[in-house]
């Protein structure tokens, strides 16, 4: 009898145990795409603090979607290894997105900047680039064009970057901000971490289109890229 107790005690602790398992994932997991947002907010804080190496006024006015990605992985950028997770956010009628994950890989031999704690940012520029990042994977470079940003507030007022791309791209690294090649990182969903953040399972395009409202985590990241867009076309309409 003693026996039978005592296994249906165990039964018990097991079955508890087993529930148990899934809660610490989620909830460390949570904790790192919070993380990851504020780290992308201080990433834009920290390149649009010195003008003369800020993203341009004259791209921002113009941004119809903003990826940044915090801290690419060491090492890559000499072996085409370069792994990073980051998030976007897109311009709607009525402001900016919730944002959404995503993860960049793979990359080319000239893209050799390397060191741990490299950031990245991409701002599509035009439709097609705002079309690439809803696709479920793209190459840039390949279908999706892009080229280095030009840096300081008033850059590229006078160049042809809109025509010539969908994508500019920027990486900082040791406090340094300059304009970066990214042909052939290829950039994909990360369906698992934006499922987790929002809960449940919600198409990319109905996130960047604004149809699902910005959870209350990430509005601060979304201020910040509204705030710097709102600043970059007030700076334009005065020029």
């Amino acid at each position: 009898m003693g026996e039978l107790k005592e296994m249906k005690r165990l039964v018990v602790a097991l079955s508890l145990a087993a529930l148990a398992i899934p809660v610490i994932p989620a909830f460390a997991q949570t904790t790192k795409l919070d993380d990851r947002l504020e780290a992308a907010r201080n990433v834009l804080i920290s390149v649009m603090a010195t003008p003369d190496k800020q993203i341009p006024d004259s791209i921002l006015r113009d941004a119809t979607c903003v990826a940044v990605v915090p801290g690419m992985l060491k090492g890559a950028f000499i072996f085409g290894a370069e792994y990073g997770q980051g998030v976007v956010t897109c311009r709607t009628g009525h402001g900016w997105s919730g944002p959404v994950f995503i993860r960049m890989a793979g990359g080319s031999w000239g893209f050799q900047i390397g060191g741990k704690g490299t950031d990245l940012v991409l701002v599509a520029v035009n439709h097609k680039g705002m079309q690439d990042l809803l696709q479920s994977k793209f190459q840039i470079g390949a279908g999706a064009s892009a080229a280095a940003g030009p840096v300081g507030r008033s850059a590229g007022a006078s160049t042809n970057w809109k025509m010539q791309s969908e994508l500019l791209t920027w990486s900082r690294s040791k406090g340094l901000f300059a304009g970066v090649d990214l042909n052939g990182v290829s950039v994909s969903q990360n369906e698992d971490d934006t499922n987790i953040f929002y809960g449940g399972p919600h198409p990319f395009h109905s996130i960047l289109d604004g149809s699902v409202p910005v959870p209350e985590r990430a509005r601060p990241f979304v201020r910040t890229v509204a705030k710097y867009f709102h600043e970059a076309r007030e700076n334009s309409a005065g020029e």
